[in-house]
């Protein structure tokens, strides 16, 4: 037994809004710069639907993950070292352009400044490649509005593979949403791809990261990735990915996503599992199983024999702790109510779902019964508006018992809880039904439901004494020294010098700054006067932004 540590999450779609403030938050902080405007760390895409970039699902023709050979041995779906080497020059299975979208602002300039005249001025869509007029067709949540309807339904690679009818009308059909990064997995393909070892997985963390100075843009990660986060900056010409917010979480600092979602549905931790066993769970057969081949690689931190084994694989004291507190070993192990997001690709993805159960209740309600009973909940559970084959095709490789087991142990804390919240006595034969006792419905809900800060997220900040062996972490790297991120200047993957000393803010809405900036090697000036807090990105105290006191000292 070898054991790692490993960062993961675990997300609650049962609390997702749909509200999209994590994707602007880390767009934000780590993609907001020339090269990466099509780039979404993290996205949230509505269900029935094509995902981003479209159809990223349908690995018969991007060919991601792997797959097992003759042998039953693992072999990566889009070909070994000499395919890619016959491709090293033009990558035909790579998403264009138009898979994801093309980027684009508006020419508020024509709208803000046009002299007065017969007819309004408008602010025409502009292309941020190009900067030419275009026509806006598609974006990285264009199903957000169109979840459902009858023009987008069939286009959904896992509709076509499951075998139940998806009532076409709108008022009918179903829609939940589903937040997605960089899985960050324990077998990772796009590692695996890359030519000039670029890609690599930290041994501390396990957190999938890219050599800025290694990657030499063959962009063979992308094809390898199945869920296709990452991503090719055309600007630096090196490829990029969500990188877990490592300088955050290097100082037990949440990743900006988690930080910042409104429905407080994700849950970060540290878990234990035997890196000597990741290929053979991965080489399990039948993919129906690779669900609990990959459960069964994630060890009990309480277990003496893995607390012994970890100190003796040097991980500190605190870390042990950490994943002995941590919310993903119970939700995954324990209650056994998170999933992870196609397990058929092998990868062992490490970011987790627990899966939506709120239309179940609508509909019992609709119905005048009473929609927090045992009784009715479990008799639903087979009638849901969303199908039971399409969260089973997310998430269980089809295995539909899985999901099914996970729903019921939901309905049941709800309906044990119900009782406990009206002043009654808890039923213990409810949770029992579900293979749980009352004490673990009660932990399972306040983790789920009411849990505070340091409850959902367990991160134990880096050692110092590691810091030679954390590859890629410098002052320069932390959120928390001066000047923070974009330190290293144009070319740091951070981002470019903004708002820092002799710098003038950069304009983040205006279209032709954000078009000189893209055609030059520096961030261009932007002309004098009023500060307008649209074309301020949070760095620096740029002249005029700060009132001064009587004296004539900034305040700020």
């Amino acid at each position: 037994m070898r054991i790692m540590a490993q960062m993961s999450m675990v997300m609650n779609l049962d609390k997702c809004i749909g509200c999209h403030t994590c994707s602007v938050t880390c767009k934000q902080a780590w993609t907001n710069r020339s090269g990466t405007e099509y780039v979404w760390f993290n996205n949230v895409e509505t269900r029935p639907g094509q995902g981003y970039p479209r159809r990223y699902e349908d690995q018969e023709k991007w060919k991601g993950g792997w797959v097992l050979d003759r042998k039953g041995r693992l072999k990566l779906k889009a070909g070994g070292k000499f395919r890619k080497l016959a491709q090293i020059f033009s990558n035909p299975i790579m998403p264009s352009i138009e898979d994801y979208y093309e980027p684009w602002t508006y020419d508020y300039s024509n709208l803000l400044d046009a002299p007065a005249q017969e007819h309004i001025p408008v602010a025409k869509p502009k292309s941020l490649l190009t900067g030419e007029d275009m026509s806006i067709e598609w974006s990285a949540n264009w199903d957000d509005d169109l979840g459902g309807s009858t023009e987008h339904l069939h286009e959904d690679p896992i509709l076509e593979r499951i075998q139940t009818e998806v009532k076409a009308e709108f008022e009918k059909t179903f829609m939940f949403y589903l937040p997605r990064i960089c899985e960050h997995c324990l077998n990772p393909s796009c590692v695996a791809s890359c030519p000039s070892g670029a890609m690599y997985k930290r041994e501390e963390d396990g957190i999938v990261l890219v050599d800025q100075d290694q990657c030499r843009g063959w962009r063979m990660c992308i094809s390898g990735c199945p869920y296709k986060k990452v991503y090719f900056n055309h600007r630096t010409g090196k490829a990029e990915k969500c990188h877990f917010c490592y300088p955050r979480m290097e100082q037990g600092i949440p990743t900006v996503c988690s930080e910042t979602c409104v429905g407080r549905l994700r849950y970060l931790g540290l878990v234990f599992y035997d890196a000597d066993r990741v290929t053979e769970a991965a080489s399990t057969p039948n993919e129906k199983d690779l669900y609990e081949a990959q459960r069964s690689l994630i060890l009990d931190p309480n277990d003496p024999a893995v607390v012994q084994a970890a100190r003796e694989a040097d991980i500190p004291e605190d870390w042990i702790l950490a994943a002995q507190r941590s919310p993903i070993y119970r939700l995954i192990n324990e209650w056994k109510v998170a999933l992870p997001l196609h397990p058929e690709y092998r990868t062992m993805p490490m970011v987790w779902y627990i899966p939506p159960l709120s239309p179940v209740v609508d509909e019992v309600a609709k119905t005048g019964e009473d929609a927090e009973d045992q009784r009715n909940l479990f008799a639903a559970i087979e009638q849901l508006r969303i199908p039971m084959d399409y969260l089973a095709e997310l998430f269980t490789a089809g295995d539909v018992s899985v999901v099914d087991g996970v729903l019921r142990k939901l309905a049941a804390m709800r309906s044990y809880m119900r009782d406990i919240s009206m002043g009654r006595e808890g039923q213990e034969e409810i949770a029992a039904s579900v293979g749980m006792t009352g004490q673990e419905i009660r932990e399972m809900y306040r983790l789920l439901a009411i849990a505070k800060y340091e409850e959902r997220y367990v991160i134990p900040p880096a050692h110092y004494s590691d810091a030679h062996s954390l590859e890629g972490i410098s002052t320069d790297c932390s959120l928390n020294t001066d000047g923070g991120p974009g330190m290293g200047g144009p070319s740091s993957i951070f981002g470019e010098d903004s708002g820092a000393d002799g710098l003038t803010p950069v304009g983040v809405e205006n279209f032709n700054i954000l078009k000189n900036r893209a055609q030059m090697d520096r961030v261009p000036p932007v002309e004098p006067g009023r500060i307008n807090l649209l074309n301020w990105d949070g760095k620096g105290t740029p002249d005029g932004l700060f009132p001064s006191d009587s004296s004539g000292t900034d305040r700020s």
